[in-house]
């Protein structure tokens, strides 16, 4: 059977009818995606590593930190920057900042555009930048301060970029990029992957798309794939 390929709304109906209809808590759904991501990561980029991860408000940034506490249970080196306060998160999100806090995970806090940059130019050139910025709700254009710390993540040295779900800057839908996108190496995309991404606008930003599990069950996700967009 072909892969399911799903537009941003099949996405977010996944997600809705598999807390809806089958009681699936969101938070396990997040849980999921991270798990399976840091898995991939694992497997790709060995046993053991270091990790820089960018995190955003949105349930992307809560991916991120899912991620973070897998990678540093399977002995990983990881490090954190957070790119809001608490009262800009979302409430998955939050509940997975609590706990890397809690583990007492290298985090920073990092809100303008001046302090992003210096965290940016930190990255060393052995670590996997994980890109937990803008998720598939993402459409238009990167706007300040993200915008300039996307280009200088970009510029950054290091080890290889990974970006978790969609590469932030990128319209799932469209595949058009902004006018600053995270270029990656791997794209470790959630439940199937996306339209935008089969436009040749969208290729150089992408690198190798891998599709991860988040437990939502098989037949949701087909019957939303055999459905109207």
């Amino acid at each position: 059977m072909t892969p399911p390929v799903l537009s941003r709304e099949q996405v977010r109906r996944v997600d809705r009818l598999a807390v809806e209809r089958y009681g699936i808590p969101s938070l396990l759904l997040m849980e999921n995606a991270g798990r399976s991501a840091a898995e991939i990561i694992g497997t790709e980029y060995g046993s053991a590593g270091r990790a820089f991860i960018v995190c955003g408000s949105g349930n992307n940034g809560g991916d991120g930190c899912v991620i973070a506490r897998h990678l540093h249970n399977a002995g990983w080196s990881v490090r954190l920057l957070m790119t809001c306060d608490e009262s800009r998160m979302t409430p998955d999100l939050l509940s997975n900042w609590r706990i890397v806090a809690a583990m007492n995970l290298d985090r920073r806090l990092a809100f303008d555009a001046a302090a992003q940059a210096a965290a940016a130019h930190g990255l060393a050139d052995d670590e996997i930048l994980v890109d937990a910025l803008l998720g598939t709700g993402f459409s238009g254009e990167v706007r300040s301060p993200m915008a300039e710390l996307i280009a200088s993540l970009n510029a950054a040295g290091k080890r290889a970029t990974v970006a978790v779900d969609v590469p932030s800057g990128l319209d799932c839908e469209t595949g058009l990029p902004s006018a600053v996108t995270i270029i990656a190496d791997r794209t470790i995309t959630f439940v199937a992957s996306k339209v935008g991404f089969l436009r040749p606008a969208a290729r150089p930003y992408l690198g190798r798309v891998r599709v991860a599990d988040i437990g939502a069950p098989r037949e949701l996700v087909e019957q939303i794939a055999g459905g109207p967009a």
